[in-house]
């Protein structure tokens, strides 16, 4: 604009020398256009000599002016400023101490007539009421909560939740004894609206709120009832770190209140911020305190919710002091800062943290307390002596993960996802000021999705890991792979592997193509080149193909299963798993056989629903057949009912009959059925059976050596017999050797 008006004006100028004037427009005279065009031209002369403003940008950048005056960086005018306000606040630490000392003349001004004395004994009376009901509300339900505590210590698992929750219900009662007091007194004495009555309902209200905090503390440590105790601690540890606490929330609560006293009372900023000062100097004096006294016993409860000690979170848990300490400097340097800059919004975002820190920790507390496994209960001794330790067998026996534990951990996670949304919304927006609500609900928006996708996608793992995992082996199955068998595991069992690998990808694939999405990523381009690499690799790799299929429908057909002994032609052994496209078999001499499915050909199962093991046993010409039956019979119902025994035999031993006559021997065939777990093992058994009852009734093995008597030998005859019942202790096993093929 004012460009055009500087042409407009020197065309102007230049018509008179250029040409003769024009007429003037219609309507206006020659006088009126010429005072017109000299008041256009004036003004633009006034606007050339005017200074010119400073560049947008340089004002914006911070750099230098037209005329070489630097902007002032930011971040210097506020560390100067918290400077300045800093020595302000150091400096009416007199001023706070002279408003602190007129607090009783101010109390007995905002009385209206009633004196000093007669108010802090209406206040100490009403108090003290609050506190005698709660205590007589703990006395009137100790028995109830004592009983309570003892079937909580009986009770594992969710079950425990109902005595814990009615013992908290009793808690309950009490602290809400405390607020009908305090808010009764306040109706009664502290009811005309004055400055006084105003104090003693900050002071009664602030005992109520003492109380219901200290209520989470009583709910985790219980002082003063161990069965219903949930950190782990002893009564000693319990009680100190409870009074400990008890102080420094009551410190944290008066110092509170005094803030409140002075800003309520028009003291000045820097006064009030000196004061805010001293309490923060104070509180972290009392946590320090704390935290050293109570190092120990925290240590070993926080190492109590991990799940094991040696882990990360356990170590952590245990040297919590090291974290511990700088969180709470931080803290309070935070709140310093907080308090002379005036910013006001600090003290609850540090509030607030520490509420959220000490709320996940109960949560952990009671989860782990829920899920942590219980040795079975010992029957109790007559004379009182405590009951015995459960045995090492018993501590190693891996414990199975429980439904609960999941449910818990997808709750854990939502808990811990909530809390930082919290936290971060108090800190980035109050605190820092990095946005404002506006865009901090922007950000939530946008970002939300992708959260409940990533927790989704967190709770159908967990579900899966939880359907899918296999069961850990018990007593019986370790004691059975002791001895060298074998079993068979379920079809689902087998499966499950399998299952595993391809929900995990699932989930992951379709959890992080959600996320991209939602991100404002196009997956339409990730889409399309994974189908042209999934092509590509069908047509490039048709064994890697044929594998795959082969193994799909082996696994179809349930033609083997984890645990089976399998023949397949290339190789022979157990079922230790299989991936996508092969198997891994175990030989009995420790070879470990990895064969692709497309290779396998041909299977002979060994290990499917039973095995009939029959073996043949050389007896003397003359044996008892009769005799060898019956005692053969008598050894198998033996076996048959011993408890080692008792649920792997489908058909006792029995002996079939005489399969061949031999030149000095009778071959004998002997035979029972059994599960396909650990049929070799029975057969041992069964043979030292028979080795040591035989010769106790008469039936001897027969002897493989042909004895041949020259005519003129005079031998000793006792010689002899000594020699071939020397050879006897051996007949069993050779006979077993040598015939166990047939």
């Amino acid at each position: 604009m004012p460009l055009f008006c500087l042409f407009l004006c020197l065309h102007a100028l230049s018509l008179p020398a250029l040409a003769q004037t024009p007429a003037p427009p219609a309507g206006i005279s020659q006088e009126q256009f010429d005072a017109l065009v000299e008041a256009i031209g004036r003004s633009v002369v006034e606007k050339l000599k005017a200074p010119a403003p400073a560049s947008a940008p340089a004002a914006r950048g911070g750099a230098s002016d037209p005329v070489g005056v630097a902007t002032p960086d930011p971040l210097e005018d506020r560390v100067a400023q918290f400077v300045d306000r800093g020595a302000a606040a150091l400096a009416a630490f007199p001023e706070l101490g002279r408003r602190l000392a007129e607090f009783p003349k101010l109390i007995v001004q905002a009385g209206d007539g009633r004196g000093l004395s007669a108010f802090l004994l209406l206040l100490f009376i009403s108090a003290a009421m609050a506190l005698a009901v709660e205590r007589l509300v703990a006395a009137l339900f100790g028995g109830l909560r004592t009983r309570l505590g003892a079937r909580v210590a009986a009770t594992s698992g969710p079950s425990a939740l109902l005595p814990i929750g009615a013992i908290l219900a009793l808690d309950l009662v009490g602290v809400a004894a405390v607020w009908l007091v305090s808010y009764g007194a306040i109706g009664i004495w502290f009811s005309r609206g004055v400055g006084q009555d105003k104090l003693a309902a900050a002071v009664l209200a602030g005992i109520f709120a003492w109380r219901l905090y200290m209520l989470a503390f009583r709910f985790v440590l219980r002082p003063a009832l161990a069965g219903a105790r949930l950190a782990a601690m002893d009564d000693g540890e319990a009680a100190a770190l409870y009074r400990r606490v008890t102080l420094i929330v009551l410190l944290i609560t008066t110092l509170r209140i005094v803030i409140r006293l002075l800003i309520a009372t028009a003291t000045p900023a820097e006064a009030i911020a000196a004061g805010q000062i001293l309490v923060t100097s104070l509180v972290l004096s009392f946590v320090f305190w704390m935290a050293a006294r109570s190092r120990i016993a925290v240590g070993r409860w926080l190492a109590g919710l991990a799940s094991t000690q040696d882990s990360l979170a356990g170590r952590l848990g245990a040297h919590w002091l090291t974290v511990a300490a700088p969180l709470f400097l931080a803290l309070g340097l935070t709140q310093i800062y907080g308090a002379v800059v005036a910013r006001y919004t600090v003290p609850n975002a540090v509030l607030l943290t520490l509420n959220a820190l000490i709320a996940l920790i109960l949560f952990q507390t009671l989860a782990r307390y829920l899920t942590r496994l219980r040795p079975a209960a010992a029957p109790a001794l007559a004379d009182g002596e405590p009951a015995a330790e459960p045995t090492a067998d018993a501590v190693a026996m891996p414990v199975p993960r429980r439904f609960t534990d999941v449910v818990i951990r997808c709750i854990r996670t939502a808990v811990l996802l909530a809390i930082m949304v919290f936290v971060a919304q108090s800190w980035i927006v109050d605190v820092f000021a990095l946005v404002d609500e506006q865009g901090w609900r922007m950000l939530a928006r946008s970002s939300l999705a992708t959260a409940v996708t990533l927790f989704l996608a967190f709770v159908a793992w967990e579900l899966v890991d939880f359907f899918t995992r296999a069961p850990p082996a018990t007593a019986s199955d370790v004691a059975a792979a002791g001895e060298g068998g074998g079993g068979s595991g379920s079809r689902l069992a087998t499966m499950l592997p399998l299952l595993r690998v391809v929900l995990a990808i699932t989930i992951g694939v379709l959890a992080l193509l959600i996320v991209l999405s939602e991100m404002g990523v196009n997956i339409a381009p990730l889409l399309a080149g994974a189908s042209v690499f999934g092509l590509a690799l069908s047509f490039g790799s048709q064994a890697l193909v044929r594998d795959i299929v082969s193994g799909i429908f082996y696994l179809s057909d349930d033609a083997f299963r984890i645990g089976e002994y399998i023949d397949c032609g290339k190789a022979k052994g157990s079922v230790e798993g299989f991936t996508l496209r092969s198997i891994r078999l175990r030989h009995q001499n420790g070879q470990v056989h990895t064969i692709p499915f497309g290779q396998l050909g041909q299977i002979t199962n060994f290990s499917r629903d039973w095995a009939t093991v029959k073996f043949n046993l050389r007896f003397k010409r003359d044996t008892d057949l009769e005799k060898l039956r019956k005692t053969v019979k008598k050894i198998g119902d033996q076996m048959q009912a011993d408890p080692e025994f008792a649920n792997d035999f489908i058909a006792p031993l029995r002996m079939q009959g005489v399969a061949d006559i031999l030149d000095n021997a009778i071959l004998v065939r002997f035979k029972f059925t059994v599960k396909p777990i650990q049929p070799s093992y029975v057969q041992r058994v069964a043979v030292k059976t028979m080795v040591m009852t035989f010769p106790a009734i008469g039936i001897e093995f027969a002897d493989s050596m042909v004895a041949v008597q020259t005519m003129g030998a005079g031998g000793d005859q006792a010689t002899a017999a000594a020699a071939s019942s020397a050879q006897n202790r051996s007949r069993a096993e050779l006979a077993l050797s040598t015939e166990a093929g047939q």
